[in-house]
């Protein structure tokens, strides 16, 4: 004897804060899946009504107040379909990261997370307490489990739900993107697979939250813990799973299986949509580029027009006297190519403005780099009247690379709202040129090909100031993200006073990196919330 049970994830973008309209989103959805889809059973992300991470909005008194107006509502007008909403719930002074099971006005299960990340970007234990029960719904003669998202790293909910039995697991998540952790994630739900020998489903959110961004790639297991559905990454949608009751034991259909991306593609994919949704949920009608001729600059400008269309992209080349023909050409060829508004301004006359006013304090003083930052911060003024003037977003163009090293200017190429290749290495930026222009040609190969420069002084190259690439980020991916101290990075085979060098300049350009703008999380650590290094110290790393 079988039976099917037809469960619709809703993979969806959800703002965070917007309560009321998130209702309103799941309400539509619910709708469209039992009316399109058929669905018995509809899924939406962990903490659907506020949207994840809420953080400190969860202890405002108007947040409490429409969640439980939102989860009424819910209740209210979703009917001939079981939905699983996630929320936070109030209990007197207490949260708790929750999954409501509704049905026809009904709460069919209140289930409350068991395990609550604390670790990287997560800080769960700052606002819910841990729940304790275990969370098991009957439908269509299935006993289902519930968890959400930490529940399924941990062996105890899964273990503790078969023991019940459970014989399907469904998990809603707000799982954050990070490169390969598509891989992980998969991994640890075989791990549980194999534990309790029951099928899994698998829903995450969607959708750009400040640094991060949630990338779907919801998928579904069977009990012998192989992949039998995945969802496309960076895709909203209402996507239906059918599992069949056969003789007592869930057998999930075999579905569409999305293919696994490449590291370009999945990283990509993370900055397109991160920016998109920085700039459209913010409000903004478009941004502004300051584009150099450099490589950041090129790749910045060709994730902003696949962003956000060509139309809504502003870039500006400052020239400086430095500035070489090659840099004016390569620029002025890309913007043309990729169809946006294009303006030179030169920097030269407000260069020389703020030297000669400065001509009196800098008596008997030779030129330093104090003059390089000058001119980046003429373009800085630049870009920010512009974007205050058009109401337009100015986005930085600086890499990981730079940021770790402070081989940027504060108030210079350091201003804007928001840096989209922030956590990404030099290495990685020069992969995602060439990953895009695989796809079509939008960055000239001269861009790709020349050495990089800031073209602040005569004959300027990175390498004047830095190591190479190839050393410098392997150097900075074992400290930032293994956190090996400078003899372990020695024992690698790195010279021990190279070493030593970056890791000084890494602790003493906090002060920059705490001023800087918010940047897409695309790595294992980024700078940001899973980075929280003192700007004072008197550590010394050996």
């Amino acid at each position: 004897m079988s039976s099917t049970l037809r469960i619709a994830l809703a993979q969806l973008n959800i703002p965070v804060g917007d309560v009321d309209g998130n209702t309103e989103r799941v309400i539509h959805a619910a709708q469209e899946a039992r009316d399109r889809l058929s669905a018995d059973l509809v899924m939406f992300p962990e903490l659907t009504l506020t949207g994840y991470p809420p953080e400190d909005l969860l202890f405002h008194a108007g947040v409490r107040r429409q969640v439980a107006e939102g989860v009424l509502r819910v209740a209210q007008e979703v009917t001939g379909i079981t939905a699983m909403v996630g929320y936070p719930e109030y209990v007197d002074h207490t949260i708790y990261n929750a999954c409501a099971v509704l049905r026809d006005g009904q709460t069919v299960l209140n289930y409350r997370k068991r395990e609550l990340p604390n670790y990287k970007v997560f800080d769960e234990k700052r606002y819910f307490k841990p729940g304790s029960a275990t969370g098991i719904f009957d439908l269509k003669g299935i006993r289902i489990a519930t968890l959400i998202c930490e529940d399924i790293w941990q062996p105890g909910p899964a273990l503790a739900a078969k023991a019940e039995g459970a014989q399907l697991i469904v998990v809603i998540n707000g799982s954050p993107y990070s490169l390969n952790y598509q891989q992980r994630r998969e991994a640890v739900v075989r791990e549980r697979i194999a534990e309790v020998g029951l099928p899994v489903v698998y829903l995450n959110l969607l959708g750009g939250q400040d640094e991060l961004v949630f990338d779907g790639n919801s998928f579904v297991m069977n009990a012998q813990g192989e992949i039998v559905q995945r969802m496309p990454p960076f895709k909203e949608g209402l996507f239906p799973v059918d599992v069949d009751l056969v003789d007592g034991v869930v057998v999930p259909r075999t579905g569409h299986i999305e293919p696994s991306s490449t590291e370009e593609a999945s990283v990509y994919g993370a900055l397109v949509l991160g920016v998109r949704d920085y700039v459209q949920k913010h409000g903004f009608p478009g941004v502004v580029i300051g584009l150099s001729g450099g490589i950041d600059s090129a790749l910045t400008l060709a994730i902003a027009v696949d962003a956000l269309g060509a139309e809504r992209v502003h870039a500006v080349m400052m020239p400086s006297r430095y500035t070489s023909q090659l840099s004016l050409d390569e620029a002025a060829a890309q913007a043309n190519l990729m169809g946006v508004r294009y303006d030179v301004i030169s920097i030269s006359d407000i260069f020389d403005s703020v030297q000669t006013a400065l001509t009196d304090v800098f008596a008997g003083a030779k030129p330093d780099t104090t003059e390089e930052n000058i001119q980046a911060r003429c373009r800085g003024i630049l870009l920010m009247a512009i974007s205050n003037k058009q109401g337009k977003m100015v986005l930085t163009t600086g890499n990981k690379s730079e940021m770790s090293v402070g081989y940027a200017t504060l108030y210079g190429d350091m201003a804007g709202g928001f840096a989209p290749i922030k956590d990404c290495s030099k290495l990685m930026v020069y992969r995602l040129s060439r990953y895009r222009n695989s796809l079509s040609r939008v960055i000239p190969q001269k861009v790709i090909d020349r050495p990089p420069s800031a073209e602040l002084r005569p004959d300027q190259k990175d390498t004047d100031s830095l190591p190479p690439y190839e050393v410098l980020d392997a150097i900075l991916e074992l400290f930032i993200e293994a956190d090996l101290s400078v003899d372990e990075i020695t024992a690698r085979g790195y010279d021990r006073a190279v070493v030593g060098r970056i890791l000084q300049m890494v602790k003493r350009n906090e002060y920059k990196r705490r001023q800087a703008p918010p940047g897409i999380r695309v790595s294992n650590r980024a700078f940001g919330r899973d980075w929280r290094y003192p700007i004072t110290s008197g550590y010394k790393s050996h």
